[in-house]
């Protein structure tokens, strides 16, 4: 098994990530990134390697970065997925609830946040700010006083930080949706014609319409203005097309559709994906399927639900991912959630509805097995 230095390695990621998201990264250097990030994960995370070991593969057998074994979101809930010491993390990011009902909460570690930062900046960078403007954020999602262990939080401060106007804010936290407050903003921005972007999970800015629908108030936010959307119902117990929230955006804030920015992340991941469009029009590209795009050291894959196999483009499947920003934990995670490959990128298509599929069940009994190999 190769030995691989970590220092070395995260530099070499670092400085990558902050080369730029538009920096090509061909498929023999991702490849070749990839598979000393798994050899170095695999000889210092027990769990990932005894799970890898069960599966039969190991880093000297392994030539291509789409054969490295995925562990199943299920797994963050199960042990600790660190390659290092748990004891070491500066920060534990935690997942959120599902209505199915009271379970344990997925714990994805954080031993270095630089690589985070130095992920996500980019990222968000490219495709929210593509024009380059500095809009203040004002962000309807708990800062990360309020949240510690919310990766979205975490996420939103940072890049209220650094990429954020002077006047950035928050309107939600411990005591409520401050929503005197936001009103009074955002008409001081409509008066002065300053453009902001407004951050928010789906369901936060679903109820916030239909406030305003009822109170029959609406908005006319400065053009420029934008709203990063995080996406998804999870947790909820609600449904709300998507359709339906960004025609009420555009009717009762005045934002256009192509600044409406729809994020996927998630807690077991560093590295997000966004809609293109805005980038797209910014850049004079049209003609492009609507998609989810990320940096070139993300990765997805759709799978076949039963086998895992990779299936051919345009057909539906449930999405893993890659992400070499995860070096100290597992950097590839397969989820639940329906998706299809489209030129340039993929299409979401919401969660796969009931019990995980088949695939993503065996995977995780394979874990558990796995796992509790290492307890005896």
């Amino acid at each position: 098994m190769p030995n691989v230095d970590r220092e070395t390695l995260r530099q070499e990621l670092l400085d990558l990530f902050e080369a730029g998201f538009d920096i090509p990264l061909p498929e023999a250097r991702f490849t070749e990134l990839a598979l000393r990030v798994f050899a170095y994960q695999f000889a210092h995370n027990p769990p990932y390697a005894a799970y890898c070991r069960r599966r039969g593969v190991i880093p000297d057998r392994l030539a291509d970065w789409r054969d490295i074994p995925a562990v199943p979101t299920a797994a963050f809930k199960e042990v600790a997925l660190v390659a290092g010491d748990p004891a070491t993390a500066r920060a534990i990011f935690r997942t959120s609830g599902t209505t199915r009902g009271p379970e344990r909460r997925g714990q994805h570690y954080v031993l270095d946040p630089a690589l985070y930062h130095a992920s996500l900046v980019p990222t968000f960078e490219a495709l929210v700010l593509p024009d380059g403007v500095r809009p203040p954020m004002l962000s309807l999602i708990p800062s990360p006083a309020d949240a510690p262990d919310s990766s979205l939080s975490h996420m939103v401060g940072v890049l209220a930080q650094r990429l954020g106007g002077p006047d950035s804010a928050w309107f939600a936290g411990q005591g409520g949706f401050e929503r005197a407050r936001l009103t009074t903003i955002l008409r001081t921005h409509e008066r002065e014609a300053r453009p902001v972007c407004v951050l928010g999970t789906s369901i936060a800015f679903a109820d916030w319409l239909e406030e305003l629908r009822a109170g029959e108030e609406r908005f006319r936010l400065p053009l420029g203005s934008r709203i990063m959307d995080t996406g998804g119902y999870k947790g909820s117990g609600r449904e709300v097309a998507a359709d339906d929230v960004q025609a009420a955006l555009t009717e009762l804030l005045g934002i256009p559709e192509s600044h409406q920015i729809n994020e996927y992340g998630m807690t077991e991941l560093f590295s997000q994906y966004y809609d293109a469009r805005l980038r797209d029009r910014v850049r004079g590209v049209t003609g492009e399927p609507r998609r989810k795009v990320g940096a070139p050291w993300l990765r997805a894959l759709v799978v076949d639900p039963e086998s895992l196999a990779p299936v051919p483009p345009g057909q539906t499947g449930i999405l893993r991912h890659v992400d070499l920003a995860n070096l100290d934990s597992v950097l590839a995670v397969q989820t639940e959630d329906l998706g299809r490959e489209v030129p340039g990128g993929f299409e979401l298509l919401g969660r796969t509805p009931g019990a995980p599929p088949r695939g993503c069940s065996l995977a995780a009994d394979q874990f558990l097995a796995a796992a509790r190999e290492l307890q005896v």
